[in-house]
């Protein structure tokens, strides 16, 4: 009994280590969505300031209008290379905390079907057990008889 004492204790140390790392992957797939939108929000800005361009060029614009535009762009640009930046960064996290929620779940897995075994083997010894005693009971009666 002692054994799956211990075996219980490290099936649950393996159910909160899964579930830490479910939550740690949680927030990771979360900062990775959230990079994304704020990525495709920066390509928007990015394609109508540029579309804004086009349309004062048409109508005509001065060259400090035209400076401005242009560095404003190139700020765009550096923010929307940052955040792929941050967005890879994520993604990495996210691929490192999936395989950690992999690694603990096949731990917790295997914690459990050894559990599964025992059991099943001591059902087994007390079927056993049982049978002999039956079968003991039943050749006391047969003799008890004679």
């Amino acid at each position: 009994m002692a054994n799956a004492s211990a075996l219980d204790t490290l099936i649950d140390l393996a159910q909160r280590e899964s579930d830490a790392c479910a939550k740690r992957l949680g927030a990771a797939l979360k900062a990775v969505d959230e990079g994304e939108q704020k990525l495709q929000m920066l390509l928007g800005y990015r394609d109508d300031y540029a579309n804004r361009l086009d349309a004062a060029q048409m109508a005509g614009i001065t060259p400090l209008a035209y400076q401005n535009f242009v560095a404003f762009l190139g700020k765009l640009e550096q923010a929307i290379d940052g955040q792929r930046e941050v967005l890879k960064h994520a993604r990495v996290k996210a691929d490192m905390e999936k395989k950690g929620w992999q690694e603990s779940e096949r731990k917790r897995l295997s914690y459990r079907t050894l559990n599964e075994r025992a059991a099943a083997e001591a059902l087994a010894i007390e079927n056993k057990r049982d049978q002999k005693m039956m079968d003991d009971h039943a050749a006391r009666t047969v003799r008890a008889r004679r």
